[in-house]
């Protein structure tokens, strides 16, 4: 896969419609507003970083830069991804807290499979029951062809406390698990 550069053209907009990367993990289906996505980069060589929690898989020098990389398996309690042929990873920026600046971070996915214009009529609120994965993760279902799809809300998977730490990373230094 060759490097795709994604260009942030501003805030997302949560599940209000537009367009969104769809991506695969665990044989499920999820999206992304793509407003939050900087690039898509192939899985290369990872730094694991000691004493990190199971949910960073290191660290990757992205023109110069620092950038964590998160494993998305493990941040909803499943078992660590197994890296494959089609593994990616999504470059992704997030909210600091408080006003504080942009976050980037990196998340290991199991495969990229396209960008889908998504009508606000087409997304649902998430489910109370019965997901997966923490539903506050998720921004809303949308029904596209058939399927659904889980609109992730990338502000809350990675939450304040934990952007805080993977800043911490990037600045060379040490998270307590």
């Amino acid at each position: 896969m060759s490097e795709t550069n994604l260009t942030v053209a501003g805030a997302p907009t949560g599940s209000s419609g537009g367009q969104y990367l769809v991506f695969m993990l665990n044989g499920e289906t999820f999206a992304i507003d793509i407003l939050q996505i900087r690039e898509i980069i192939e899985y290369g060589s990872l730094t694991e970083v000691p004493m990190t929690p199971p949910t960073v898989r290191g660290v990757i020098n992205l023109r110069g830069a620092v950038v964590p990389v998160i494993d998305l398996s493990a941040r909803f309690g499943r078992a660590r991804s197994t890296v494959g042929r089609r593994s990616c990873i999504v470059i992704v920026e997030v909210e600091g807290g408080g006003g504080a600046q942009r976050q980037t971070l990196g998340v290991l996915v199991d495969g990229v499979s396209e960008v889908l214009e998504i009508g606000g009529a087409e997304i649902e609120p998430a489910p109370s029951f019965g997901a997966r994965i923490r539903t506050d993760f998720i921004a809303g279902m949308a029904r596209v062809g058939g399927r659904f799809i889980v609109v992730l809300d990338v502000g809350r998977v990675f939450s304040v406390d934990e952007i805080a730490t993977f800043a911490t990373l990037a600045e060379g230094g040490h998270a307590t698990p």
